[in-house]
This record gives structure tokens, C-alpha cells and sequence, in this order.
């Protein structure tokens, strides 16, 4: 059986049921599987011609161990998932027409229309899943820059064995994106809008850390968390890396391993970290582009050898406004032959300092195959235009931060087939796209009946300030687990 253990070093291996349900690993450190699975040619051209669905359960199934999800129960948790999808194809993709051998990769055909929805779709209906079967409930508790929290209580609401709390920085997501969480009327949604988080959503990040630390507290309310520290996320999102590939592949291609590249817009590096772990696992990828916005994070750490934490920048691409990409200190468990105890001494000196440099060797070994870049406000904007004036295709601020990367390295990119990834419908950002065009009447394609449904809506939303954030939250929470707990007694007398 597949074990999982902390990429610290802290704590048992478990098995997969655990590592998805806890979230975090004991020691506080993040899950990774023992060791990954290697896809040969001859999966990869068996693969070749399956629908996302299919291919989906064929890497998953290597992942997690029969006697704990079984092939039917899979199917049935993916086809359950991803009936929301209004694109059968799930996750299609669009060739530009003035860029050669160029794709955009739409992630963001999902309910919340973001590419949240592609992990968050499966993780909570797993989560879900195992609850049920136990008897059990779970308090999710997560932090979003736009569109973790969306996709999170869409697909927990209504669920009977879960409670979803989802934090957002108060001023720093769209007023589409917030509606998103505050007009769901289910009971156990909980939106909690935070004012004056001075570093966005890393301080939410932090307060979450606070929780998880306090030992009694999250035992009583059973915490858990599907941001992107918990493993099934990652896990899912090698997927769609799988797929592309195979819509951008002949068999041709296939047999003679010819490599494609993937441009991602980066903030926490989870995504990012699944293209790398699928390229891990045996997929053709030449080149995987963190493609960042003026926060820069990721650029540092490719191209200077440096991982630290810079004042924020608000920008047009916010959901990828993250100062501490978390995922990477995931990704390095596979860089540095699983040595958990050098990656246990970077956390800790991150922490403590608020930098890290790495050695040459180290340097070496996690960037061969990377490139990065930074896209600035200006550049996002213009090409958003540019696009959009020459081709009529509208791509959201994200999307823009993937191509911009694309033009940054075309040289190095440009003789083999490159996928940028578009991880938010551009309904979700109306004053950057009115900007961007110069225009005031947005055209058809930057609207969404779901965006504007949630117009005519109600909201509910807790509010508080960062600065009293964690004893509000506590006491939030801790009043709805007594509510429910009390309920569910006087409803068994």
C-alpha cells in the first residue's frame, strides 16, 4: 500500500484516507506519497484517447489504494464531481492564432469558473466521501485570494458532514469573487471577510497555522483544510497537465517523446508543483514557466536561488498575489532525494529570518527545467488588449500573466508546443478588463450568468478586523460546533 509521510519528517507514514483528512501532516509539515509512480511510453499512447474522466481515474487510481476508495466508488466520486462542468470536455483548449504552436488551456469551466474548481470538485466530494462512510464531520477552514474560497463552498454546501469557513482579505478580491462565497445561503457555509490583512492572503494563512497549533482546538472541531497543503489537491491537478498534453500529442509524438512546455500563473506554486511532479512521473515536458505577477516570488526562487518575503503588491491577477508559495517546500521533497531534515532546517529558517538561500547543488536540482518571469501591471494589461484587438479571444489577468511569460522566453519555447494556462473566466475581473480594453460596455465574452445571478442575491458574511481575526474566528467557530453539536443531540432523544 502507498504510504504518505511529512515532507519534514515529523510523525508515521500513513495511509491515503489519513493524509487527505488531516491536511496537514502531523508535524505540521506538508503530505507527499512515499514515492511517485512512473508512467512509461506504452501508458502514455494507452492513455492516449481517453476523456478527462477517464484519464483522471487512471492516474488517480496510482495514487490510492483499492481497499480504501474501490474502482467503482472512484467513479462514481469523479463523475459526481464533475457534473457541475458546463464544457464536456472539462477543461478544453483554444489555439491562439498569432503565436505558432501556442494553446490557452481553460481551466475555468467549472461551477466558480476557476481552476480552483478542477481540484476543489474532487478533494471535497472525496473528503465528503470518507466522512460519510465514517460517520464522521469536518471543519474546513481555508484562506483564499479569490478563488480557493469560492470553489470550496460551492461543492461543500449543503454537504451534512461539513462545516466550510473561508477567509478572504477584505478589499483585495473582486466584488464577483466575494459574491461568489457570500450569496451561498446553506448553513454551513461560513464567509469571513477580513479587513486590513496588510499581506493579504498569507497573513490569513498564518492565523490558519495559529489554529492547527492549537492541538486541543483542533481536535474538538475536527479541522481540516483543502487549500492547496492538502495532497489531493495537488494530486488532481497532475491531471490536467496529462490531458493537455494529450490534446497537443499525435502518437507520432508520443512514441518519439517529443516534450511540450506548460506556462503557469504561480502564486502558491501548487499548481505549478503538480505540472512538476507529472514531468516527475514520466511526462514529456521540456520547459514548465512559473509565470508571476509584479510579487515576484517564484521568479526569485528560479532565478536567484533565493526564497523570501517581500512587502505585497496588489495587483490585476490577485489570486496569484502570494508572497510564500508553500508547495515548494513540497516539490523540493523530490529534489533532494526525500532528505527531510534539510527541508525541516530551510522551513525553520524561513520562518525565523524570513530568507533562504540555496546552495549551487540544491539550485541545480530543483530549477533544471524551469523558467520564470514577472509580469508587470502594464504588460498584463496590454496584452489582455492585444489579444483580444487582434484575435477577438478575451483572457483574464492570469491567463495574460501565463502568455507574458510565454513572449518572455519565446526563444528558448518556441520549437516545441506550448500550453499557457487561463485559471479564471475574465467575468470574475470587470475593472481590469473595462482597463484593459479602454472601454466601458464589456464585451459578451467578460460576462458569466453565474456572475451575474449572484448579483440579484443576498449576502451573509462574518466581518472583522485582521488585527482581532483569530479569537473572532475561535469564537465563530467553536459557537456554530456548540450549536450543531447540541442539535444533533436533541434530535437523537
Amino acid at each position: 500500500m502507498l504510504q504518505y509521510v511529512s515532507n519534514t519528517g515529523g510523525g508515521d507514514a500513513v495511509d491515503f484516507e489519513t493524509a487527505i483528512l488531516d491536511g496537514f501532516a502531523k508535524d505540521g509539515g506538508l503530505y507527499v506519497p512515499e514515492t511517485l509512480p512512473k508512467i512509461s511510453s506504452a501508458q502514455l499512447i494507452k492513455w492516449q484517447k481517453l476523456d478527462y474522466l477517464e484519464l483522471a481515474f487512471e492516474i488517480l487510481s496510482l495514487f490510492i489504494d483499492r481497499a480504501i476508495v474501490s474502482e467503482s466508488e472512484l467513479k462514481d466520486i469523479l463523475a459526481t464531481a464533475y457534473a457541475p462542468f458546463e464544457n464536456t470536455a472539462i477543461i478544453p483548449l483554444h489555439k491562439l492564432k498569432s503565436r505558432d504552436n501556442v494553446h490557452i488551456m481553460e481551466l475555468f469551466h467549472g461551477p466558480t469558473i476557476s481552476f480552483k474548481d478542477i481540484g476543489l470538485a474532487f478533494l471535497v466530494n472525496l473528503v465528503n466521501f470518507f466522512l460519510a462512510r465514517k460517520s464522521a464531520r469536518l471543519t474546513l477552514v481555508v484562506a483564499t485570494t479569490g478563488d480557493t474560497g469560492p470553489a470550496t463552498a460551492y461543492f461543500a454546501a449543503g454537504k451534512s458532514n461539513l462545516d466550510a469557513w473561508v477567509l478572504y482579505p477584505k478589499g483585495l478580491i473582486t466584488a464577483e469573487q466575494e459574491r461568489q462565497m457570500t450569496c451561498l445561503q446553506q448553513a454551513n457555509i461560513h464567509p469571513f471577510g477580513v479587513a486590513n490583512c496588510p499581506e493579504g492572503g498569507d497573513d490569513l494563512d498564518a492565523v490558519i497555522s495559529k489554529l492547527y497549533a492549537n492541538k486541543a482546538f483542533k481536535q474538538k472541531l475536527k479541522l481540516s483544510s483543502v487549500n492547496s497543503i492538502n495532497w489531493g489537491r495537488v494530486m488532481m491537478q497532475t491531471v490536467h497537465y496529462f490531458y493537455g498534453y494529450f490534446q497537443v500529442s499525435d502518437k507520432a509524438a508520443i512514441d518519439k517523446g517529443v516534450k511540450v512546455n506548460f506556462s503557469v500563473p504561480s502564486g502558491g506554486f501548487g499548481n505549478l508543483c503538480a505540472g512538476a511532479l507529472a514531468r516527475e512521473m514520466g511526462l514529456p515536458v521540456n520547459m514548465l514557466v512559473a509565470a508571476n505577477n509584479q510579487n515576484g516570488s517564484l521568479d526569485r526562487i528560479f532565478s536567484q536561488a533565493t526564497f523570501d518575503k517581500q512587502a505585497l503588491i496588489n495587483t490585476p491577477s490577485s489570486a496569484i498575489d502570494i508572497l510564500i508559495p508553500v508547495n515548494f517546500w513540497r516539490y523540493l521533497y523530490f529534489k533532494t532525494a526525500a532528505d527531510s531534515q534539510k527541508i525541516k532546517h530551510w522551513v525553520e529558517q524561513f520562518k525565523a529570518t524570513g530568507k533562504v538561500e540555496f546552495d549551487q547543488q540544491t539550485f541545480a536540482s530543483y530549477s533544471r527545467g524551469f523558467l520564470s518571469n514577472s509580469a508587470s501591471d502594464a504588460q498584463t494589461l496590454q496584452l489582455i488588449s492585444e489579444i483580444f484587438q487582434s484575435e477577438g479571444y478575451l483572457l483574464d489577468p492570469h491567463g495574460a500573466v501565463s502568455l507574458q511569460a510565454f513572449d518572455a522566453h519565446k526563444e528558448a519555447l518556441k520549437e516545441q508546443q506550448t500550453i499557457c494556462l487561463a485559471t479564471a473566466h475574465p467575468a470574475k475581473f470587470p475593472a481590469t478588463i473595462r482597463q484593459a480594453l479602454n472601454c466601458q460596455q464589456l464585451p459578451a465574452a467578460a460576462s458569466h450568468h453565474s456572475i451575474e445571478t449572484a448579483k440579484r442575491q443576498a449576502q451573509k458574511v462574518h466581518l472583522c478586523e485582521y488585527e482581532v481575526l483569530e479569537p473572532a474566528l475561535i469564537h465563530a467557530m467553536q459557537s456554530n460546533w456548540e450549536f450543531n453539536t447540541t442539535k444533533t443531540e436533541s434530535n437523537t432523544k
